[in-house]
């Protein structure tokens, strides 16, 4: 998605069924949320309140601008496209640290 938004072929994107009635700017602006909202790193996608003030209109150029330079600056130092931080995490039994609330049998 984002090599065709970088090439301007939104058509490849758009649902055919609109039939070129629609706004370029709108969609590339579209697109450009999604993008912020599918980063690899949760700490840096946006809250939805963030999102829903963007589709408005209010933060998105700006917003663009700092993840375009963040995106050049990872791909001419070759960092990781996700958190440090994150990255490292590992999931597991979600009921390892909770202690049983039910004894174990009869007393």
């Amino acid at each position: 998605m984002k090599g065709l938004l970088k090439e301007k072929k939104l058509e490849a994107l758009v649902d055919v069924d609109l039939q070129g009635n629609y706004k370029d700017e709108e969609v590339e602006q579209l697109i450009q949320v999604a993008l912020l909202c599918t980063q690899s790193s949760p700490m840096e996608r946006p809250k939805m309140s963030e999102v829903v003030r963007m589709l408005e209109g209010d933060g998105l150029a700006e917003r663009w601008e700092e993840w375009q330079k963040e995106e050049m600056f990872r791909q001419d130092f070759n960092y990781p496209t996700h958190h440090p931080a994150v990255s490292g995490w590992i999931i597991g039994d979600s009921t390892s640290q909770i202690e049983n609330e039910y004894p174990s049998g009869p007393r």
